[in-house]
């Protein structure tokens, strides 16, 4: 089978996987997440109407963004977001990261989201799994041999 349908298969796979565990409703919405090389988009899902109750993207004038493929622009996505759920009286969302690992652009977004009043993620643990990562990044690392020196003996000590 060609790589690209079988990668196109193992992402339609974990997007699956991921999302037979959510269920948005009025009260609590899913709030999916799609990741492209140039923007992000999020939108809040009500699942039981088949609605979309608000949407956010790094696309378009509008935005205000020069570029929306990066954490910054997921930041700003994020925070546009839950403003627009707090204005339709929103606070609390099941977060839909869809086929892409909980790092990064995905990652900024719902910390943004969260801090900005929706929550959908817990922050008191994604605050010690960053504090422990400097810990494991300090270990010492193997001690290397002066570029000068070499496994051959001198020549003094061959005579």
């Amino acid at each position: 089978m060609d790589a690209q349908k079988l990668k196109a298969k193992r992402s339609e796979r974990r997007r699956h996987r991921v999302r037979k565990a959510l269920y948005g409703t009025p009260a609590m919405p899913r709030l999916s997440v799609f990741r492209s090389s140039l923007h992000i988009y999020a939108q809040l899902v009500d699942d039981l109407n088949g609605v979309t109750l608000a949407a956010a993207t790094s696309a378009g004038k509008a935005s205000g963004l020069k570029h929306g493929g990066n954490k910054a622009a997921a930041t700003v996505v994020g925070k546009k977001l839950a403003e627009a759920a707090k204005a339709k009286g929103i606070t609390k969302a099941a977060f839909d990261r869809g086929q892409y690992r909980f790092h990064g652009r995905v990652e900024a977004l719902a910390v943004a989201a969260t801090e900005a009043g929706l929550v959908c993620t817990n922050l008191e643990s994604l605050k010690a799994k960053h504090a422990a990562k400097p810990a494991e990044e300090a270990k010492p690392a193997k001690a290397e041999k002066p570029k000068g020196e070499s496994k051959k003996k001198p020549e003094a000590d061959k005579k």
